[in-house]
């Protein structure tokens, strides 16, 4: 539209519109105003539906008055409307304005036949009133118009001035001024395009179906369409068409179908090789930003929004990927897991990014075809800490456990995908040159390549790089899958020592130590072979299962197998378990032989219900919900809310009836909350446990010794982890000053269970070190003599103390240093504690060469 066009229209809005029956619609309006049913001081709530002028008059008349009353009312607002901004009086007019749009809407609303002029002079109004008009899309009946067009023009030609007027209408929508009504909009592009694919069927192709809603996907996504070719952007028009209508929550099978042949028509591997693309450019994706614009009584405000992908272009995004569960192939359901976790990560005060595309995930991931849709799920499970998400994930993997006829541990030991390794080893062959990938530790791995001479190196060759690129790059990928799957599994097997599982020897086999990957974490765990009542512990070392005194055990298909757990066997077969893991250096991928044993106390008998031991800490908030959520357990940020100051973390044990608690309060101090109210602290009370089907509160000493250890294991675990006793810095930080006596008590008081273990292995492990000569272990504390003081570094906090005078030295670990327990054997993974106590003694055995400003300035202190 020209300036001179645009300024016909300004001198014109205060004209009356010319219509024959223009009084007795003006009269019609007046008595809608003063109608007794509906006084106008109610505006805002208007139904024109219940008045008698109503349904007296108007709903009798026939379509064509209907149409010319629609338009009379549409021009008629857009004067009321425009007249009030000029004069900035947002009462002129206002109860008419209303009973204007509320008629529009009304009579959108009935059976309504639509000549093609009626559409035009429709959409002509429509446009018109849209200008200046921020609120139009909530307020016009535009999805009404819309729908009834569709439906009447279904298989139908249209002419070109009604083409004309939609195209207008569409272009309307695509102002920025309707950014904060994305969705809505979007919706309306949809049905005009589905309108032109309807009508006209020759030649429909040529209508351009894009993702319309401005963001950086929509940019990148549009860009690979229009390199297609022209054919087959015919078939992306229509699939694009179909998707941008994934509103629900999960596919129907009409759905399913359809797109299944329209990527057929296309060819499959050409619509994933796109979708791919899309999908591994969404997961890379940075956070955006949009204006969004609001007005009201005549001002115009605005505001920014940090976003992810659009509303509208996530609803194609979600169409899409629900057209990918037709496939099984590990890219795509690779690249569908990623983009899940990328959707539950966080936006500072929203919360997931795109929740609703991450479920689209799960369930695309629950409906592959084969296992491996499964086998990402179960990886899954450990990712996602929403807790929505991970009930989601539950739900699937419960449904596909069903649907096999097999439990949910068994369902998660079929989906573990092998990688085509053999013993944890893997022989890939580039033409002359061989690549030898083998699991060497929990989330580590190598790649060693022999040479056409038979020589090794650990370097790729040129002549890969150069002749195999792309299949280097899978190699590569194929690593990283490895690593986290081991990391995964690992995680997985921990849990099962709470689960009571139980193996007959095919399952153990197949699932564990047979299995080209699990093989590699199964081989070092210790099992339990029972068989008519009789027990037995033994582990597969050199391809034969043998017990802690070496002697060679043959299982049968008989036995009952489960996992070896410490709380239940006695002291002295504890110790002739690790004593065999010492000598023959076996690491164990878990805690096993030196897991943490906490046994019912004299406290806690005489508390009866409940267990205070791991009372009275001060945990960091967002570490320890974190971590619970890790181990399933179901725990919530609290916050500055009304009622958002208690939480009470739970944990089920279904295969012991068994339901857990873990009390915890905030710690509502002053500005001790994060920027979007949630507190940064929180305080430890009472473990209690509940039988999981009645609700009842039960006595401890009625809980059996393993569930019980278990569950005060973990909540060790998150005091050892995340109370502020660990932080070097937090006494320095100036928060909670109430608590500092907590923080002395805690980061040089008594050794927790966690920690008496690792004061087991540095009793073993220091007589072997470089630093043997200068460091020793008494009471509580690693001593290590340095050139220029000795200094005592607690067991359990990691914290240190300098002699003579006990000063506090303050070193924060950097945890881009490498670790120095690698080159050390120790009989388990997982502890990073030890590992920082490790580095802190090698370092300060040689205090006379620390460079580091800040830890000088302490130790030169007197």
């Amino acid at each position: 539209m020209g300036i001179l066009d645009k300024f016909k229209r300004l001198l014109s809005n205060d004209q009356q519109p010319d219509f024959a029956n223009k009084l007795e619609y003006e009269r019609i309006i007046d008595d809608s105003i003063n109608d007794p049913v509906h006084p106008y001081t109610n505006y805002w709530n208007i139904k024109v539906s219940v008045l008698e002028v109503y349904k007296k008059e108007v709903k009798g008349w026939p379509d064509k008055k209907k149409v010319d009353f629609i338009v009379y009312c549409a021009k008629q607002s857009h004067r009321y409307r425009a007249k009030r901004n000029r004069l900035s009086n947002q009462y002129q007019n206002q109860p008419k304005l209303y009973f204007l749009l509320d008629y529009i809407k009304q009579l959108m609303r009935t059976k309504l036949a639509l000549e093609e002029k009626d559409v035009v002079q429709i959409a002509q109004a429509f446009v018109q009133s849209s200008e200046d008009n921020y609120s139009f899309v909530n307020s016009w009946p535009t999805n009404y118009f819309l729908s009834k067009i569709i439906k009447q023009y279904k298989g139908k030609k249209i002419g070109a001035e009604m083409k004309r007027s939609l195209t207008e209408l569409k272009n309307i929508f695509q102002d920025e001024k309707f950014n904060s009504y994305q969705k809505e909009v979007s919706g309306f592009i949809v049905k005009i395009d589905q309108l032109f694919f309807d009508a006209v069927n020759e030649g429909a192709a040529a209508v351009k179906v894009l993702f319309y809603e401005p963001d950086e996907f929509g940019a990148f996504a549009n860009n690979t369409l229009h390199n297609l070719k022209t054919e087959e952007q015919n078939c992306w028009f229509q699939l694009l068409l179909i998707a941008q209508k994934a509103t629900g929550s999960k596919p129907t099978k009409k759905y399913l179908n359809t797109t299944k042949e329209l990527y057929k028509e296309l060819g499959a591997n050409k619509f994933k090789k796109v979708v791919n693309s899309w999908l591994e450019y969404l997961v890379l994706l940075k956070n955006q930003e949009k204006i969004h614009y609001h007005e009201y009584l005549n001002q115009r405000t605005e505001y920014t929004e940090e976003f992810f992908v659009t509303a509208g272009n996530l609803t194609a995004i979600k169409g899409f990927v629900w057209m990918c569960a037709h496939f099984h192939d590990e890219k795509t359901l690779r690249n569908i897991s990623n983009l899940s976790v990328r959707c539950y990560k966080k936006i500072p005060g929203q919360g997931p990014a795109a929740a609703g595309l991450g479920n689209a995930c799960f369930y695309m991931l629950y409906k592959s075809k084969g296992m491996d849709g499964i086998g990402q799920l179960t990886k899954l499970k450990q990712k996602i800490k929403q807790t929505n998400g991970r009930k989601i994930i539950g739900k699937y993997l419960l449904a596909a456990a069903k649907e096999k006829g097999v439990s949910l541990h068994q369902i998660e030991e079929l989906s573990v995908d092998d990688y085509g390794l053999t013993e944890g080893k893997r022989t890939i062959a580039f033409d002359e040159y061989t690549a030898q990938l083998q699991i060497t530790g929990v989330g580590k791995s190598s790649l060693i390549w022999e040479k056409p001479d038979g020589k090794t190196q650990k370097s790729d060759p040129s002549y890969v790089k150069e002749k195999h690129k792309e299949k280097l790059k899978k190699l590569k990928q194929l690593k990283k899958q490895i690593d986290q799957s081991t990391s995964a599994q690992r995680s997985r097997i921990d849990l099962l020592f709470r689960a009571n599982r139980t193996w007959n020897l095919e399952e153990l086999n197949q699932f564990y130590i047979h299995h080209g990957l699990v093989s590699f974490l199964a081989k070092n765990i210790i099992w339990i072979f029972e068989e008519a009542g009789k027990k037995q512990a033994a582990i597969y070392l050199n391809k034969q299962w043998v017990t802690n005194e070496l002697t060679p055990f043959s299982p049968t298909d008989s036995n009952k197998i489960t996992l070896w757990h410490p709380s239940e066997q006695p002291v002295a077969a504890i110790k002739k378990w690790r004593e065999f893991l010492y000598s023959h250096e076996l690491r164990q991928p878990i805690k096993q032989a030196h897991r943490e044993v906490y046994l019912l106390t004299e406290a806690e008998i005489n508390t009866g219900v409940y267990s205070n031991r791991m009372a009275a800490h001060i945990l960091k908030q967002h570490q320890y919900v974190s971590l619970a959520k890790i181990r399933n357990w179901n725990a919530s940020l609290q916050g500055t809310w009304d009622g958002g100051g208690s939480d009470i973390a739970v944990l089920k044990l279904p295969e012991y009836n068994l339901k857990a608690e873990f009390w915890v309060q905030s710690i509502e101090a002053d500005d001790a909350f994060n920027a979007t109210g949630i507190w940064n602290y929180v305080s430890t009370d009472q473990i209690r446990f509940y039988d999981l089907a009645t609700g009842e509160l039960l006595n401890l000493r009625g809980i059996l010794p393993i569930p019980f250890s278990e569950v005060l294991r973990d909540t060790d675990l998150f005091v050892g982890v995340a109370s502020v006793g660990n932080d070097p810095a937090w006494m320095d930080s100036g928060e909670l000053p109430a608590y500092r006596n907590y923080w002395h008590t805690y980061s040089f008081g008594d050794l927790t269970e966690t920690a008496k273990n690792r004061k087991e292995i540095l009793e073993k492990l220091v007589p072997r070190l470089k630093i043997s000569k200068q460091a020793k272990i008494e009471n509580k504390f690693l001593i290590v003599e340095g050139k220029l003081r000795t200094y005592k570094i607690h067991l359990g906090s990691t914290n240190i103390l300098m002699e003579p005078n006990d000063q506090y030295l303050c070193i924060v670990p950097d945890r881009k240093k490498k670790d120095v327990t690698g080159n050390l054997f120790i009989p388990f993974e997982g502890d990073a504690g030890l590992s920082i106590i490790l580095s802190k003694a090698f370092m300060l055995a040689a205090d006379d060469k620390i460079t580091d400003s800040s830890i000088t300035s302490q130790i030169k202190m007197r």
